[in-house]
């Protein structure tokens, strides 16, 4: 396979896998259970979840790693499963896709206030992302995602880490916005600029955003990121916005809605179009099928 940041760069548009959790509750994982639990108790059901969305199209698979951080884990009472965590992932992964598809490390928020606004210190956030990067590129992903960010700090922290423990590892960094009566901000503040040139600072070779938006929103802030980026845009929206029907989560964009609003990505110059929240196969073989039919 071509290398991913190649990839990347020259195109073609290459399309992302969808939410991993919520097929692993489909599964069996109980209701307030991490995910990464799943790789330590019943790999089988993280192998299948990965070779599902390969079947379906996905030219990159995530790790089930996004809560792996020693932190995060920590808050989950898996303290000290680090190492294999994020190390069975990766291989779980692999498993699942072969060289189908690029294996990716996902890397998620440490779920902590960092200072002075929690009680987290940045330096130990900071050793915890080199800890569970390190593990990731040792295990042999093809790039690492720092994704849904809403901390810019912290997504300075892992970039930065990445790029001191994997220097060669490409590493794209996507953030969560949200609308305000002026724009696009994070819940900190940073405004869609703000986050790109930061980011870009710290060593990004991607940006974008994911997660917390439909995939309107999503078009919105994609046109902000290629206005103020030539860097190669991640961009991963959910299946529109969660609500309770029937005791469940749900979320209403079908398919077809977010394959229809993901051409409008790919015309803006989007390098990656996947899904987050409420995305499944079926999501991600509606993106193949856009993808390849721009192609003919």
């Amino acid at each position: 396979m071509e290398p991913f940041l190649s990839r990347l760069r020259s195109g073609p548009v290459l399309v992302g896998d969808g939410a991993t959790g919520t097929l692993l509750m489909e599964r069996g994982l109980p209701p307030g259970h991490p995910p990464e639990e799943a790789t330590l108790t019943h790999p089988a059901w993280v192998v299948e979840v990965a070779r599902r969305y390969v079947e379906a199209g996905a030219d990159v698979v995530e790790t089930n790693t996004f809560g792996a951080s020693p932190t995060k884990l920590a808050l989950a009472g898996l303290e000290g499963a680090t190492e294999r965590a994020n190390r069975e992932a990766v291989r779980l992964a692999r498993e699942a896709v072969g060289t189908r598809a690029y294996v990716v490390g996902s890397v998620g928020p440490c779920g902590r206030l960092l200072e002075p606004y929690g009680d987290a210190s940045c330096s130990a956030i900071h050793a915890g992302f080199l800890t569970q990067i390190g593990i990731l590129a040792e295990a042999g992903v093809d790039a690492v995602f720092v994704e849904t960010m809403t901390d810019l700090e912290e997504a300075k922290l892992a970039v930065r880490a990445a790029k001191e423990v994997a220097p060669d590892l490409p590493v794209a960094a996507t953030m969560t916005f949200e609308r305000a009566p002026r724009g696009f901000f994070t819940i900190m503040g940073n405004s869609v600029a703000e986050a790109v040139a930061a980011l870009e600072e710290a060593g990004a070779d991607a940006v974008g955003t994911n997660c917390g938006n439909r995939a309107e929103e999503t078009v919105a802030i994609a046109r902000e990121l290629r206005r103020h980026s030539s860097l190669p845009l991640v961009v991963q929206p959910n299946a529109g916005l969660p609500r309770m029907r029937d005791g469940h989560l749900v979320y209403d964009e079908s398919p077809a809605f977010m394959a229809d609003r993901a051409r409008q990505l790919v015309e803006i110059g989007v390098a990656l179009v996947g899904g987050c929240c409420g995305t499944g196969p079926d999501h991600v073989r509606a993106l193949r099928a856009m993808v390849d039919g721009r192609r003919t």
